[in-house]
């Protein structure tokens, strides 16, 4: 990858990461004191999420979508139905496993519910949900009804399950679809959709992530009618303890190792479909073999940097700041800086970007990058103030969950069917490795300070960060929709994507 286009990639990591970090910053100097320690080592963090975004979403570009695109496209052309869900099983199975989301949530959690029962459960049900993503790819099954279906399931399953496993059940679905996960599979997705010829396959190429995202919702459901546990427990950042320079580098040259071993993991199973593949069917020239091994140079030592720097650095920070700002004499300030702090998180989210380029590419530029995190960025930060309403009231997250996926299914009858796709598919892209490791032990934080229960009122963060982009995404697609009819009254097309009127876009 030329010069240029890194330095593309290191603006927009600074143009993501450099406005969370200067609220912190400007925070923990007036209204809520920060330890030394723990502030520097926020910062330091920051460098290594800066550097570590601008590596990954380079090879993410280089590596992993090709990689997904190739093998979904060549298992499609193979027409051997019973071999391409064997894969698709196995490849969500292995890829979420080593989910490095996931692994943060699991970690937290494993006083309550075991770390290896809830890994394996919440894979088992990626895996399952990519193999109905495949069918329902390949036989045209309309994804709107499919996830009316699937969310109405859900939510009358979540009247039925004991309430210490709501709230972890709904973050499973949002830290599930994680940078490891969501290149190779939105590419997957565009490989399979890529031999049809039908006016609806690129919208098809959507959806894998929202299905994704159901499934370990149902999964940790289901697990709750089974597994009983005896008491709601959960492990708390470690905050660092360091008096001088040398103990703060160490800090973090200490945690490299961990990293580089759990990534290594992680990107291994893709690697090796990659190279069976290579070897069996692809055949692909040196150049480009040579620029897709780069790539995952790049991304593997992207996300090692970036883990790093958001486990290491921005989790004790997340959880200590919002520990302060709870203990406030007006602690319902909380929620509007955690909103504001939410609302330039996600742009801080590497699949963001991932998601961002796809979009931009499948409808021709018709739907604006920027407009697409810009809605994002309203939807988390609604989410974010709607989680910190949970903490300080401890009311059920029922009665957030409930009304907004029904709106959202509501939503979806009245709006373009890319629109519907892409707002489902956002919602598990936003709620990345940031939400897990700064919103959800700012949340912690500020349950603890208050006394509350942190496994059912803390926990709920990720999937209130999962859910609002559902609403307004689709939101946006009623505006579209609006400013399209006004100005093409009556127009006709075969183009998917004729209701999107260029100029009303970009006026956006």
């Amino acid at each position: 990858m030329d010069k240029t286009t890194l330095q593309e990639k290191l603006r927009e990591g600074l143009q993501a990461v450099l406005p969370i970090m200067a609220i912190v910053l400007v925070l923990s100097l007036t209204v809520a004191p920060v330890p030394t320690n723990v502030l520097l080592a926020f910062l330091l963090g920051g460098v290594f999420v800066i550097v570590g975004m601008m590596l990954f979403s380079s090879g993410a570009e280089m590596a992993m979508g090709p990689i997904g695109e190739r093998i979904g496209a060549r298992l499609t052309k193979s027409r051997n139905v019973a071999l391409m869900l064997v894969v698709a099983f196995l490849l969500g199975l292995m890829i979420t496993v080593s989910e490095p989301d996931l692994q943060v949530l699991a970690t937290q959690v494993e006083e309550t519910i075991p770390r290896m029962v809830l890994i394996v459960s919440v894979a088992v049900g990626v895996g399952l949900f990519l193999v109905v993503a495949l069918l329902r790819m390949l036989f045209q099954v309309s994804l709107k009804k499919l996830l009316v279906f699937l969310y109405l399931g859900v939510l009358v399953l979540s009247f039925v399950v004991p309430r210490n496993f709501l709230a972890v059940a709904y973050d499973s679905g949002g830290v599930t679809t994680g940078p490891m996960t969501v290149p190779f599979i939105m590419a997957f997705g565009v490989g399979i959709s890529s031999f049809r010829s039908d006016e609806n396959a690129s919208e098809d190429s959507f959806g894998l992530i929202s299905l994704c995202s159901v499934g370990p919702i149902l999964a940790v459901l289901l697990l709750s009618l089974i597994y009983h546990p005896e008491s709601a427990a959960f492990s708390m950042p470690v905050t660092p303890t360091v008096t001088e320079s040398v103990q703060m580098g160490a800090l973090f040259t200490e945690a490299l190792p961990d990293y580089l071993s759990e990534i290594g993991i992680a990107i291994l199973p893709i690697v090796g479909f990659f190279a069976l593949f290579q070897l069996v069917a692809l055949h692909l020239e040196k150049k480009t073999l040579s620029r897709i091994l780069v790539g995952i140079a790049y991304t593997y030592v992207g996300l090692v940097l970036f883990l790093t720097g958001v486990n290491v650095g921005f989790m004790p920070c997340g959880t200590y700041l919002g520990g302060v700002l709870a203990s406030l004499r007006y602690k319902q300030v909380i929620i509007p800086i955690g909103m504001l702090i939410g609302y330039f998180i996600v742009k801080a989210e590497p699949a963001v970007y991932v998601l961002e380029k796809q979009v931009e590419e499948l409808t021709q530029g018709a739907i604006g990058g920027k407009a697409l995190q810009r809605s994002l960025s309203y939807g988390v930060a609604a989410s974010v103030g709607l989680a910190l309403i949970r903490v300080l009231t401890g009311i059920s997250i029922l009665y957030l969950v409930v009304p907004g996926y029904l709106l959202a299914i509501i939503l979806s009858f009245f709006v373009p069917n890319i629109f519907t796709a892409i707002a489902f598919d956002s919602g598990g892209v936003a709620s990345g490795p940031m939400t897990a490791t700064f919103l959800l032990p700012f949340a912690e934080g500020a349950c603890i300070a208050l006394g509350g229960n942190v496994v059912t009122d803390a926990f709920g963060v990720v999937a209130m960060v999962a859910m609002t982009p559902l609403i307004s995404i689709q939101c946006l697609g009623l505006m579209y929709q609006y400013k399209s009819k006004r100005k093409t009254v009556g127009a006709r097309s075969t183009d998917p994507f004729a209701y999107l009127d260029d100029k009303a876009i970009i006026e956006l």
